[in-house]
């Protein structure tokens, strides 16, 4: 039986990449958009939009949640005790779950965005209050860290099973199209849930078009969970 992966693409985060039609070329590759939600990027105009492309394309939404942060793009550490997080981050639930159900779509995960997302792998009050902000809703999160759906980097170089190359670092981005997508192969046979190519990636389209290219070659079944 084919292995099924998903592949998703964080979007909804910059106007001028929506005008330029790359996100909707990503929508047309991706199975799962990690939409902004408005806290460190965006606005509610793109992220209607988004939803609403990504339900035309049968392409699943989350609400990808983050520090609001807006100067820093959500990728700086914030201190929150663990209840004002909780809050923060089912605000931004809340946000995106509105947006999305007015076009039609349904936000059916949360994944936490930038230094939100590696907080949650240790910080334990933080990882709570993700929690409880999303709900019944599954987090996509980093593979071997404990969360529902687990997640690989195509685009990112590791420092080690559970650990990104810090993005100032050499080797913390992967640009070439080749090299993305046997990462992503190696991913899936170690048995990740979904494979993430950002959208802010220097040849991003081609590095999804490569990964996903990729995968089927192999015979996986790319699709949402």
């Amino acid at each position: 039986m084919p292995r099924a992966i998903d592949l998703n693409a964080d979007l909804g985060e910059s106007a001028e990449r929506w005008a330029s039609g790359a996100d909707l070329a990503l929508l047309s590759i991706v199975t799962s958009a990690n939409v902004c939600t408005g806290a460190y990027a965006g606005d509610d105009d793109l992220i209607t939009a988004t939803c609403a492309a990504a339900r035309e394309r049968g392409v699943a939404v989350g609400a990808q949640v983050g520090y609001p942060d807006r100067a820093g793009f959500g990728r700086r550490a914030m201190e929150f005790d663990a209840q004002a997080l909780h809050v923060e981050l089912r605000r931004q639930v809340d946000h995106l779950t509105r947006l999305a159900t007015s076009v039609g779509a349904t936000v059916s995960y949360v994944k936490p965005h930038g230094a939100l997302y590696h907080r949650v792998i240790d910080d334990a009050d933080q990882r709570r209050a993700l929690q409880q902000a999303a709900g019944d809703l599954p987090i996509l999160g980093m593979a071997q860290t404990g969360f529902a759906w687990a997640e690989g980097f195509a685009d990112r170089g590791y420092a080690d099973g559970t650990t990104l190359i810090p993005r100032h670092e050499p080797g913390a981005l992967i640009t070439d199209p080749e090299a993305a997508a046997a990462q992503a192969v190696r991913l899936l046979n170690a048995g990740v849930d979904s494979i993430c190519v950002h959208s802010d990636s220097p040849g991003a389209l081609a590095i999804a078009r490569a990964v996903r290219a990729a995968l089927e070659a192999i015979g996986a079944d790319v699709r949402h969970r």
